[in-house]
């Protein structure tokens, strides 16, 4: 075997890939990130990032989704490739699977929840359907999906695994951080991270010093005064 063949590219069948792991942010970063409510994390990311359309199916609403992602796109109603990114994941991270929003067939049930389980997976963000829900609801593996039903996936492909998907309106390359909680789903650039968990932390401290105001009776008229004002209208 020549040089060249030993490093030549992979010839990926039409509509398959399969791409290394990313890592994500450091783990300091993604620990923090557990503290950031995912509205003041969007607060801190111009206000219009994240999912829409998604539901929680895991029982507790103060669950927090945090890890790096392992991306994957299927061709909808099928998981092969679902099965496939499992082998691949490590502990803590976040599969986030593009299925094209159809629900008309589940991506995952409740012998997959044991396979995440065993792999430590931080949890599922699925822009399709999954069935068992009495499965996914306790505690430990933390679910967000399109809807549910009954009905069972194919297993014949195609699909890609680490690459840039959209998953219910939101962008997500693999090794972003994701983050979800009751409100909904981010997802922040590794590259950026530290840097908004900064914004995020002095957003925090802004909105502490708006909701003690508001509760002892002595927010800043002017606050929104003077943006009627700027409107023309006469306040």
């Amino acid at each position: 075997m020549t040089a060249s063949e030993t490093t030549a590219p992979v010839q990926w069948p039409a509509g398959y890939r399969i791409n290394p792991r990313v890592d994500g942010p450091a783990p300091d970063i993604v620990e923090a990130f557990r503290d950031m409510p995912v509205a003041a994390i969007g607060d801190s990311m111009s206000r219009n990032i994240g999912t829409v359309g998604l539901r929680q199916y895991h029982a507790r609403l103060d669950t927090v989704l945090c890890g790096p992602a392992v991306t994957v796109r299927v061709r909808p109603g099928d998981n092969l490739m679902i099965h496939k990114a499992l082998m691949l994941v490590q502990p803590g991270d976040v599969l986030v699977i593009d299925g094209g929003g159809d629900v008309t067939q589940a991506l995952v049930g409740g012998l997959m929840r044991t396979t995440c389980m065993a792999k430590q997976l931080g949890g599922l963000v699925i822009d399709g359907a999954i069935r068992d829900l009495c499965e996914w609801a306790p505690d430990g593996m933390p679910i967000f999906a399109r809807g549910h039903t009954h009905r069972g996936p194919s297993k014949d492909g195609p699909g890609e695994i680490n690459i840039p998907v959209a998953c219910a309106g939101l962008a997500v390359l693999p090794g972003d951080l994701v983050v979800g909680d009751a409100d909904g789903l981010i997802a922040v650039p590794a590259a950026e991270a530290a840097d908004v968990l900064e914004r995020c932390r002095a957003h925090l401290k802004k909105e502490a010093r708006i909701r003690a105001d508001n509760a002892a009776g002595t927010s800043d008229p002017e606050r929104f005064d003077a943006a009627l004002r700027a409107k023309g209208l006469p306040v």
